[in-house]
């Protein structure tokens, strides 16, 4: 696939991206992240709407703040509640009074946003789009720019710099799938990625993502043809990372796709291996270093020795 690199972005500055649009991107790189998270701002009439405050971290804040000015923030918007994207929501909220806008059911626990939106609502010129698959809660939004172009903020849905993972229980691989085919349906000018830069033609991209899991899909059910497979092993042999924070993640996926052929009674679940795998021992510390909760390390664990067969 063709994804878009860009040079990493200047830092604690407004970047024009558009008309009227214009991102912070959050000192927060990584492997997962990129050079960070895009903050986006939407100028209105009113003030501005922002959109994905990012991770928790006071100088992103401070960034933002700084980076309107004099021009107020009235809205807080989210395409989902994963860390990265609303970390900073309540910190940008007592900075500004502003209120947070997202999905009616978040996925995280003990937060819950000020206004509940569902699919097709509308706000300061946006119209959410329920987008799951990657988490539960996902929104894209939909906005038209001065010239009439109509443009997507995609969230972490489809990103232009790398693929993004399904890692159950949020992540779900055939609301993925549905939600892949439900933005190719449209005919969006540009997408505005959580991570990376702008996307042109998104269509073209968003149809390779499904055309890539659905080969992932097909790799997986080969194998299973042969025998019953345990999740991490088979995330092994079809991903071959080098970097053990990416064969948690291809743990993740291969589990995702394996729920989704158990879902549609394609494969059924067996009993589980009883060993760990090296790889999944090797990302623990990682996990650790990031705040994973010993709960969150446990699930790990226990879903990467997973057994799966053909019914």
């Amino acid at each position: 696939m063709a994804y878009l690199e860009e040079p990493e972005p200047k830092r604690g500055t407004l970047l024009p991206v558009l008309p009227g649009i214009g991102r912070v991107v959050a000192q927060n790189p990584g492997i997962m992240t990129y050079h960070g998270t895009n903050t986006y701002f939407i100028e209105g009439a009113d003030g501005l709407t922002i959109i994905d405050p990012g991770p928790d971290k006071s100088q992103h804040v401070a960034d933002i703040v700084a980076a309107a000015g004099k021009t107020p923030i009235l809205r807080i918007v989210l395409t989902h509640s994963h860390s990265d994207h609303m970390g900073a929501a309540a910190a940008l909220k007592a900075a500004t009074g502003a209120p947070i806008f997202g999905y009616h059911t978040p996925i995280r626990d003990g937060f819950m946003p000020d206004e509940k939106l569902d699919d097709g609502a509308e706000l300061a010129g946006l119209t959410a789009l329920y987008t799951p698959g990657h988490a539960a809660d996902h929104l894209c939004f939909q906005y038209f720019l001065p010239d009439g172009k109509k443009i997507l903020f995609s969230g972490d849905h489809v990103m232009s710099w790398s693929s993004s993972i399904v890692s159950p229980p949020e992540g779900d691989m055939l609301a993925y799938y549905r939600s892949l085919e439900r933005v190719l349906a449209r005919d969006d000018a540009f997408y505005l990625p959580g991570h990376g830069p702008l996307l042109p033609e998104p269509q073209k991209l968003a149809r390779e993502l499904l055309e890539h899991r659905q080969t992932r899909e097909a790799a997986i059910m080969l194998a299973l043809r042969e025998k019953p497979r345990v999740v991490a092993d088979l995330a092994a042999e079809l991903y071959e990372k080098t970097d053990v924070r990416l064969k948690a993640a291809a743990q993740r996926n291969v589990l995702a796709h394996m729920l989704k052929l158990r879902d549609e009674g394609i494969a059924v679940e067996r009993e589980p291996d009883h060993d760990d795998h090296p790889d999944t021992l090797a990302v623990l510390p990682y996990s650790i270093a990031y705040g994973i909760t010993d709960e969150e390390v446990s699930m790990t664990k226990s879903d990467a020795k997973r057994r799966f067969a053909l019914v």
